[in-house]
């Protein structure tokens, strides 16, 4: 099939009809909705403003479409719902992380499912499926980042529950969530670590704004519990599972963070081509110089070459393997070049691009984020070197 930008995907109906319903609803109902608000990346978004983008996601079978029928979802694979985050990604859309469910939504707990009881389903997570409720993870703290066994926020039991203090940072989704998916480490327990359901709204719980990312954008808060109580019944598996859940599906969310930065990567790539075609310097297109011609196609074949390798290994996923390193060159490979692409937008786009507000200059900010955010581009090599030098049966 020859290169686009607008894959077809002929190949599969469900796959082709999912996405076409999907940029009509982006560049049509959801992009006259963002208008109408008068929306930017950087506007603080509350409730009132995306609990209806959720609910009508809902209806046109977007919020949650990854999920497993018995839950309103189509079962998607890992290659069609990373072809839906692509086009989330490529829309220039503000709101572009409600659609699917990123935001505090399904795809933030949809993981969850096959470890929540019976009655944290019905409390916590059908309502958030239903965009009735939202939800962030709460894992990293000030000098808990990488190193998540740095964590200093700490569960002592009481009775038959536990009294949590600590101080969580960079809970994505926190300015508008209902409950936090919280993991702390166990008192009087040598590296034990459990995960918790934690209502917001607690006695002891309180969310504070969070520092503003480069991105600009407010969807970061601070988990700050001071002697916060959770009943057993807010436990999220056992007794030191939190690692596992924190961590355990690591390599699928490295690989599922990829094709929504790739949709950025694209949405740059477009808008430099739009641009250089109706640019006019010197008489005619910028275009026409051998010099931007060059640029733009390092930046298609770096796309590519990204999007390739991160598909390739999302089949191996849908097929059963497990394609842990893999995962750290995919996330190392897209986050590099994704960025790449996005400095050579802003140099093709010259002063246009320098711009505070315009698209290009903030996709620059957001994915130079990558670089660092889900694990730095030096962790993921660690991971690379550690799998190929490490012999056979002792990485861990």
């Amino acid at each position: 099939m020859s290169f686009t930008l607008a894959p077809a995907y002929d190949d599969n109906p469900r796959l082709a009809e999912l996405v076409g319903r999907l940029r009509e609803y982006l560049s049509g109902e959801l992009a006259e909705y963002e208008a109408t608000l008068g929306l930017t990346p950087e506007t603080p978004l509350t409730r009132a403003v995306i609990e209806p983008v959720w609910k009508r996601c809902r209806e046109l079978g977007f919020y949650g479409v990854h999920l497993p029928g018995e839950y309103g979802g189509l079962d998607l694979s890992y290659t069609e719902l990373a072809a839906l985050k692509e086009e989330v990604g490529a829309s220039g859309r503000i709101l572009y992380h409600c659609v699917l469910g990123d935001l505090g939504g399904p795809l933030r707990a949809g993981a969850i499912f096959a470890t929540a009881t019976e009655e944290q389903r019905e409390r916590y997570l059908l309502p958030l499926v239903r965009g009735e409720r939202a939800c962030c993870f709460s894992l990293t703290e000030t000098n808990a980042g990488s190193d998540v066994r740095a964590m200093r926020t700490t569960a002592t039991p009481e009775g038959d529950g536990w009294r949590i203090s600590g101080h969580k940072v960079f809970s994505s989704a926190g300015p508008i969530a209902d409950f936090s998916v919280l993991v702390a480490r166990m008192a009087g327990e040598d590296e034990s670590y459990s995960a918790f359901l934690v209502d917001l709204d607690s006695p002891g719980c309180t969310v504070a704004d969070g520092e503003v990312p480069m991105s600009g954008q407010h969807i970061e808060s601070d988990i700050i519990l001071d002697n916060c109580c959770v009943g057993p019944q807010q436990l999220l598996g056992r007794v030191g599972d939190g690692l596992r859940i924190g961590l355990g599906r690591v390599t699928t969310n490295r690989l599922l963070h990829c094709p929504t930065v790739l949709g950025h990567a694209r949405r740059a790539l477009e808008l430099t081509i739009e641009f250089a075609r109706t640019r006019q310097v010197f008489g005619g297109p910028l275009a026409a110089l051998q010099s931007i011609q060059h640029k733009i196609a390092d930046m298609a074949t770096a796309y590519y070459a990204a999007r390739a390798m991160t598909y390739d290994a999302l089949s191996a996923l849908d097929s059963g393997s497990k394609p842990s390193t893999e995962a750290f060159m995919c996330k190392l490979f897209v986050a590099e070049n994704a960025f790449r692409i996005a400095d050579e937008a802003v140099q093709i786009h010259g002063k246009a691009g320098l711009v505070r507000g315009a698209e290009v200059e903030w996709l620059f900010r957001r994915l130079r984020m990558f670089r660092v955010l889900t694990g730095s581009s030096e962790i993921q090599k660690n991971g690379i070197a550690k799998a190929l030098l490490l012999p056979s049966g002792t990485q861990r």
